[in-house]
């Protein structure tokens, strides 16, 4: 159990889209849960420890929906290239690295380190097709403090041979094992999550068995959904008789419903596919620097806010090139810009405050009730540092916030998540 403490600071959260609340005070964990806030600390409080950050911006932690874990090593890299011809020239070549459980470690290893530096506490990682480096990457999470959410890799089609399963058969086989290896509560607070590449990647028999898996687990799932306008078409051509991308997964009960669904992009999705998405209940990872550094468009992520669909932000590293989710706040601020000034003017740019809830408590609540500094909810925060920003002029704590998205590296000066402190 997390002992009882107080933390003192200036609290900023979202309860609701666009609405920046701040308030300076003191905020109550117990249990690892937030437990009250006090404008002024209660006399039976007072002899509780006591963690001042007087001055400085609070945040809730930050839920990244969507990364690639073994990419980190080659971030920032081929960043000219057209997603395919990405995928092909560097993604499969060291995923498939990663049979090698020692090399995943080290990996992993890089990738945790500064995961737990960063502002992120909760994350929906794609792992490899692996299960033991997959189970590896669990372990470290695990350890380091981070929650969320694991997936290894489905795939059987359309990829080099060194890096597929080699039937759907066996690929759902050490699917089973992997979920099994997770049931013993070896990795706390990091849960597996049905991973299907895309849909070029993975076949018909494969789909139906992982969706068969997910039933039988109540396992959720996650993958790639209308981020390309080739892989749209490709996906018509290797699926016959759907509608629209989002039914190559619904048809085998992995979009949503009975257990949640992470799909990243949802950039081209026609009407009737965004009809499904809301309906099922669908998370939308929108992931703005990854758009732009592999070319792939501009998502309508304003619009899905306002109309009230389940969106959070994903780094999706590597095509996006940062962990930092305050750099992807802001990036998301300009992309939205450019799409309103170029592709649609009926949806006015997104705000540092409509970006920050879907970091916080759009993302969070896949989790449950994570990103909001309220009664019962899971105590995670990030203390910010921000005094080599500030100068002469009086900034507001928005303004401090905005700032700080625009300029800083992102690491926090502390971080909590589920009420333990991780540094």
């Amino acid at each position: 159990m997390i002992p009882s403490y107080v933390l003192k600071g200036i609290f900023l959260d979202t309860p609701t889209p666009g609405e920046l609340r701040c308030r300076e005070g003191y905020a109550l964990c117990r249990g690892g849960h937030f437990a009250g806030f006090y404008s002024a600390l209660p006399q039976d409080l007072a002899a509780l420890p006591l963690h001042d950050f007087s001055g400085q911006l609070i945040l809730p932690g930050m839920c990244d929906l969507h990364l690639h874990a073994p990419q980190y090593s080659y971030c920032g890299t081929a960043m000219d290239l057209e997603l395919l011809d990405w995928l092909q020239r560097y993604t499969y070549p060291e995923e498939g690295r990663y049979r090698d459980v020692a090399y995943a470690r080290r990996g992993y290893t890089n990738l945790t380190r500064d995961l737990l530096h960063s502002a992120t506490t909760r994350i929906c990682a794609f792992a490899t097709l692996h299960t033991d480096a997959t189970l590896e990457l669990m372990r470290q999470l695990s350890e380091a403090g981070i929650r969320g959410y694991v997936g290894k890799l489905a795939m059987d089609r359309n990829s080099p041979d060194f890096y597929r399963e080699v039937t759907p058969e066996a690929g759902l086989a050490e699917t089973r094992r992997w979920l099994d290896a997770c049931t013993h509560g070896e990795y706390p607070g990091v849960l597996p999550m049905l991973t299907p590449r895309f849909t070029p990647s993975t076949s018909d028999a494969y789909m139906e068995g992982l969706g068969q898996l997910s039933r039988e687990y109540g396992v959720a799932a996650q993958s790639h959904l209308s981020e390309n306008l080739s892989e749209i078409e490709w996906v018509k051509a290797l699926c016959p008789g759907t509608a629209f991308y989002a039914e190559s997964y619904a048809r085998y009960g992995l979009f949503g419903g009975e257990q949640p669904c992470v799909m990243a992009h949802c950039i081209y999705c026609p009407e009737e596919e965004d009809e499904l998405i809301r309906r099922n209940g669908v998370f939308i990872a929108h992931c703005p620097t990854s758009n732009e550094n592999v070319i792939a468009g501009i998502a309508p992520a304003a619009r899905y806010l306002r109309e009230g669909y389940h969106i959070g932000l994903g780094s999706d590293v590597a095509g996006g090139h940062t962990l930092n989710l305050f750099a992807v706040m802001a990036s998301a601020v300009q992309v939205s810009k450019l799409r309103w000034r170029y592709v649609d003017k009926s949806q006015s740019p997104l705000t540092i405050p409509e970006t920050l809830y879907m970091a916080t408590s759009g993302g969070g609540a896949l989790f449950g009730k994570v990103g909001l500094f309220e009664e019962g909810y899971a105590f995670d925060a990030i203390v910010l540092d921000d005094s080599a920003l500030l100068n002469h002029l009086p900034f507001t704590p928005g303004e401090r916030l905005e700032r700080y998205a625009y300029l800083s590296d992102g690491r926090p000066q502390a971080k909590f998540v589920d009420g333990r402190r991780l540094f």
